[in-house]
């Protein structure tokens, strides 16, 4: 089965771009599970019933979030794909530079073993801020998730690859929003705050958007994943 997971959609222009394009995606593709992280799709930061609702409308499965959010939620969704497949997405954070949580490694292991050992297949978004923390949870995992995706600081990473344990795993899937920006804000206003080390109001920029995702291909009788592949639209 083919998992799509769309990287973090970054305020109106990375929802413009879901919508125009997840409906031929999932069709070209065959996803049996769309899951993308949304903890930007307000404007930048967090998310709203009603964009939650809008996304959930174009056909995503799941939604992941983050530091944005307030709500730290339960860290597992369970939901049936397409095929039938029963799956899990844990949806955990990482601690270096980022908010204080409970330890994400123990988490997962948590997680992992109140999961029914008939769920096979099992994909994990890990946000987190540090490429070292991402890679150490990917090899932590390895074997015992389908995939391992990291999001949160939104420039794509060329280290897409299956784990020897059967675990794809990619550092960063990269954002989905305006690529014409520092990590989605007005390039202006960034350059401002570190120039005067004032703060300063974040917007977020307008245009050029891209889309950036991971396409997993998974053995759903065993949870290994059979192949992985990146998949982006626009940056032409």
């Amino acid at each position: 089965m083919n998992i799509l997971f769309i990287g973090d959609i970054f305020a109106s222009p990375g929802r413009r771009i879901v919508a125009d394009h997840l409906q031929d995606i999932m069709e070209t593709n065959r996803i049996e599970l769309a899951v993308a992280n949304a903890e930007n799709a307000a404007g930048g930061f967090g998310i709203t019933p009603a964009l939650a609702e809008e996304l959930f409308a174009l056909g995503l499965d799941v939604l992941t979030t983050g530091n944005h959010p307030d709500a730290p939620g339960s860290g597992v969704a369970l939901v049936r794909a397409r095929n039938g497949a029963e799956c899990a997405v844990l949806n955990l954070q990482g601690r270096t530079y980022m908010p204080n949580t409970d330890c994400p490694f123990r988490q997962a292991d948590r997680i992992l073993g109140a999961l029914d050992p008939d769920v096979k297949v099992r994909l994990v978004d890990f946000h987190a801020e540090v490429t070292s923390e991402k890679i150490a949870m990917g090899w932590y995992l390895d074997g015992r998730v389908s995939a391992v995706i990291g999001t949160h600081t939104h420039v794509p990473t060329a280290d897409t690859r299956i784990l020897p344990g059967g675990t794809a795993y990619q550092t960063d899937c990269g954002m989905t929003g305006p690529y014409q920006s520092v990590i989605g804000v007005d390039p202006g206003v960034v350059i401002r705050r570190f120039l005067t080390a004032l703060p300063v109001r974040m917007e977020a920029s307008k245009g050029a958007p891209e889309l950036h995702a991971v396409i997993v291909d998974v053995d759903e009788a065993s949870g290994k994943a059979r192949a992985v592949r990146r998949h982006a639209i626009g940056g032409d």
